[in-house]
C-alpha cells in the first residue's frame, strides 16, 4: 500500500527560520508611533506584481490597513538555479524545483496589495542535498622522490 496522498505533497523544508519576533517588534514600533507607516509600507511594483501573479492568499489580515488578506510570495535563490534565481515562484513551481534541483533557499514575504505592507515571514532550504565532492588526494614530494639506490 502506498503512502497517504497528504504525505506525498509535503515538501522537505530544512533550515527553517521564522521571522515572527522581528515582525512583532516592527509592528510594535509602528503602533507606538516610533516608526512611520510609510517606512514599512514600501513594497516595490515588482513585489506587488509578484504577489498578484505568483502569490498565495493567506488568512491573515494586513496588520497596517486591515482592509484585505495578506498575500504570501515565495522567492527562490540558489547558485545552481541559473536565471530562475531571484524570482518569485508559485507553490506548484516550488514542488517541481524541489524535485529537480540541488539545494536552494526560499524566502517567503507577506504583502498587502492595498497599503504596500511587506515583511519577510520565513526562509528555508529545499532541493536535494548536494553530493560531497571526493577529497583530492595530495601527493607530497617526499613520496615521489627517488633515492640514489633506485
Amino acid at each position: 500500500m502506498g503512502l497517504p496522498r497528504t504525505l506525498v505533497n509535503v515538501r522537505l523544508q530544512r533550515q527553517v527560520v521564522d521571522y515572527a519576533l522581528q515582525r512583532r517588534s516592527l509592528l510594535a514600533e509602528v503602533y507606538s508611533g516610533r516608526t512611520g507607516v510609510t517606512e514599512v509600507c514600501d513594497a516595490t511594483p515588482y513585489l506587488l506584481r509578484a504577489a498578484k501573479f505568483h502569490g498565495t492568499p493567506s488568512d491573515i489580515a494586513c496588520p497596517i490597513c486591515r482592509k484585505e488578506q495578506l498575500t504570501l510570495v515565495s522567492w527562490v535563490f540558489g547558485d545552481k538555479l541559473g536565471p530562475v534565481s531571484g524570482s518569485a515562484r508559485t507553490a506548484e513551481e516550488l514542488v517541481r524545483l524541489e524535485a529537480t534541483q540541488e539545494e536552494f533557499s526560499v524566502h517567503v514575504v507577506e504583502v498587502c496589495r492595498t497599503c504596500n505592507w511587506n515583511h519577510l515571514v520565513q526562509s528555508y532550504v529545499l532541493g536535494s542535498v548536494p553530493t560531497p565532492k571526493p577529497a583530492r588526494t595530495r601527493t607530497t614530494r617526499a613520496h615521489t622522490r627517488r633515492t640514489a639506490s633506485e
